[in-house]
């Protein structure tokens, strides 16, 4: 009964000493500044303080810089320091001796310290401790019994579940998340590209995407993406109206490798991009548009970014320079078929874009502006796939340059007013005849983050979706230009259940279809609904 050490004499004196006697002074009702009606459910936040103190104990009361030989428990504490081992001083170097504590901040030095008596007897079990200096301790011990109790659950409780965390972690090095989208669509109006009238029915989709993602040094991240879909494009008369998280064909739910990459910083001001996949084109790039996301914001491709970010192809490199919080540069180059020997990296389809991207105040990372240029070269025209027929330029090589400013602006914390413009003169290089042809586009974005609760989110777009307005010549028949100009318009909400499920139901309203007044105006109606882990 008796196998304390007889150092345990000094150390429960120094407690006695250092901690007890400056609370004698608090009212009687709660001798440490807490009134005992707190309930240990509060346990976590009354240790909080505490828990704040360097795990590493200090070894010298000099190293604690507001601790002067002049203060009344000068010696207390330094028995304590230097004899035992069982104060930790804060992050900043300092003890905060003034500062009241409270009971369960007192339970958790003291089980500190007897974890030190412990190993103290541990190491010496003949030493005896005389019956009043055991009863002192005993008594200490029974008065914050209690603290002792709920400070020794939570962190038993704690235990367990960072063990059966680790037991169900998929792996130590490599992270898996999952997104799922199941969706229903249905277009109303003359959504035929015949133009007979309503021809489309209420659909059910849906898409599956795996990502594994892995980091050798922290700060780098490897991807790999399996995605398998079956949602294919509602029927019209041209490409807008297109989903935003619809794959470029139909798979058939077959399961294949989606994305590919490899990101690495070299220094704090660059970092690279390494790159392949199925359709990557540029939205690895700053798009600067908030509603970017096909599986939580934008319903429409169109209403993701502006066209000419899809303009390259599949595989290749970027490289991002940012010196400062206002400017960011932005390099890519991404080319098609590159296992092809008959193309490769250089000789086929390609895009290469330059971007600058400007932040007018460096604390407000939301509001930023951005020129964007790109170069283009493919087999079968501009392939961009919103927009008019006539704006892809379908059936011939075609070399192009597209020049694009986009925008947003953090108007308050639940409104964020964007945009884009977009200009592309394209030359077809084949055909009965060659041309050029220009192509315009422009969008404005409104984001309404956080709306009606925390990770909601309001989207409204209205644009043109790219438009062929004139050609040098009419190329291999085709007319000089679009007869008419239609406008995309979107609504969208995004309810968030919880962490991992969110509801979207949006509107699409497309008027004169194709660029075409003959063509009546469709309205597509959607409900995504994303789950993620």
């Amino acid at each position: 009964m008796f196998s304390f050490l007889r150092t345990s004499l000094s150390l429960v004196t120094a407690v006695l000493i250092l901690v007890l006697t400056p609370f004698a002074r608090v009212k009687a009702e709660d001798s440490l500044g807490v009134s005992t009606t707190d309930k240990s459910t509060d346990s976590l936040q009354k240790v909080s303080r505490y828990a704040q103190l360097d795990s590493a104990p200090v070894t010298s009361v000099t190293q604690l810089s507001d601790v002067q030989p002049t203060d009344w428990a000068f010696q207390a504490l330094q028995s304590l320091v230097e004899r035992y081992g069982c104060i930790a001083g804060y992050p900043d170097g300092s003890f905060k001796g003034n500062r009241a504590m409270t009971r369960f901040e007192f339970a958790t030095a003291l089980n500190a310290c007897l974890d030190k008596v412990n190993q103290q007897i541990d190491a010496d079990i003949t030493a005896m401790v005389n019956k009043e200096d055991l009863a002192t301790l005993q008594k200490l011990q029974e008065e914050f019994a209690t603290e002792l109790a709920t400070l020794r659950g939570r962190v038993d409780a704690l235990e367990a579940r960072t063990e059966q965390l680790e037991e169900q972690e998929f792996s130590t090095t490599t992270k898996l998340n999952a997104q799922v989208i199941f969706a229903a669509t249905d277009a109303f109006g003359d959504a035929s590209p015949s133009g007979n009238g309503d021809q489309s029915n209420l659909t059910f989709s849906s898409r599956v995407r795996l990502n594994f993602d892995s980091s050798f040094t922290g700060q780098d991240r490897l991807r790999i993406r399996f995605q398998a879909s079956n949602v294919i494009n509602p029927t019209a008369p041209g490409n807008e109206a297109r989903l935003s998280f619809q794959s470029g064909s139909d798979t058939n739910n077959n399961v294949f490798l989606s994305k590919l990459e490899y990101r690495f910083p070299i220094g704090d001001k660059v970092s690279f991009l390494l790159g392949t996949g199925f359709n990557t084109y540029f939205d690895d790039a700053d798009v600067i548009n908030p509603l970017q996301s096909d599986g939580n914001a934008a319903i429409s491709r169109f209403g993701r970014y502006s066209p000419i970010f899809r303009l390259g192809g599949d595989t290749g490199v970027g490289v991002t320079f940012k010196p400062n919080g206002n400017f960011k540069a932005e390099m890519f180059y991404l080319a098609g078929n590159t296992n092809n020997p008959g193309s490769g990296l250089f000789t086929g389809k390609y895009g290469a874009l330059g971007q600058i991207v400007f932040y007018p105040n460096e604390k407000d990372p939301i509001t930023k502006i951005a020129f964007t240029y790109v170069n283009a070269y493919n087999d079968d025209g501009l392939a961009h796939n919103t927009g008019s027929l006539l704006s892809n330029l379908r059936g011939r090589k075609v070399s192009s340059n597209s020049f694009g400013i986009e925008t947003n602006v953090n108007i308050s914390n639940g409104f964020q007013l964007g945009g884009w413009v977009s200009y592309t003169n394209a030359r077809a290089l084949s055909g009965e005849v060659k041309g050029d042809a220009d192509i315009w586009s422009w969008a404005a974005t409104l984001a309404f983050p956080d709306l009606g609760k925390k990770g909601n989110l309001g989207g409204i777009i209205i644009g043109m979706q790219p438009k062929l307005t004139g050609t040098s010549a009419p190329l291999s028949g085709l007319p000089r230009r679009d007869p008419d100009t239609g406008f995309h318009i979107e609504g969208f909400y995004r309810y968030k259940i919880n962490d991992n499920i969110s509801v979207t139901p949006g509107l699409i309203w497309l008027t004169a279809p194709n660029h075409n007044e003959q063509n009546g105006d469709i309205f597509l109606g959607v409900v995504r609904t994303t789950f993620e882990i």
